[in-house]
């Protein structure tokens, strides 16, 4: 039986080809950017001590809203709800490990609440709504109807720098459990 090709990559310093996200390497410094979370106040990913996850995602859907233009057409766009449910449910596992769970998109703390609240997420969402993080980190994104969105990638991160980076995630629904296994001990050399 052949080997399961792998549904995305480990950014490392030695990744090679034109990936917009070959620049995220183990080692690299997190910008010390305030961004707000849904569960109250400013957090710095820079100065968060210990592993966390840090999931990237463009956009979240609210009942009664349209989407996006072209929404449909865009690789990698949908998925959002899915992903978040997906860590969701693996929280405890993730706490278990030892790692925090953030969600960053640039959606605004007010729609993010929404969705955190509609979904009684147990993990913050932060808004980087005026893309200050995703500027300083050149986060990939895309834009459609005149509007940029992050494109969909997770940090593993310690102590405020960069341990691995998936890119890009193409299964969001199961992307959770795909990141679980990856931070089981041994597999990052963390």
């Amino acid at each position: 039986m052949a080997a399961r090709q792998p549904e995305s990559t480990i950014v490392t310093s030695q990744s090679v080809g034109n990936s917009p996200a070959r620049h995220l390497t183990s080692g690299l410094a997190l910008p010390d950017v305030a961004l707000a979370s849904t569960h109250g106040g400013d957090v710095s990913l820079r100065a968060k001590p210990g592993p966390s996850i840090v999931y990237i995602y463009p956009w979240t859907g609210r009942p009664g809203f349209p989407n996006p233009p072209n929404w449909d057409d865009i690789p990698g766009a949908h998925g959002s709800t899915p992903q978040a449910e997906g860590f969701a449910a693996l929280h405890a596992s993730f706490a278990q490990a030892g790692y925090d769970i953030f969600g960053i998109s640039g959606q605004t703390g007010v729609e993010q609440a929404e969705f955190s609240a509609r979904l009684k997420l147990p993990f913050a969402l932060l808004s980087d709504h005026g893309f200050v993080f995703a500027d300083a980190l050149r986060l990939p994104r895309f834009e459609t109807g005149g509007v940029a969105y992050l494109s969909r990638l997770t940090l593993i991160v310690r102590d405020g720098a960069i341990i691995a980076c998936i890119y890009p995630v193409e299964r969001p629904a199961f992307h959770a459990s795909e990141v679980l296994e990856r931070i089981r001990p041994g597999r990052l050399g963390a």
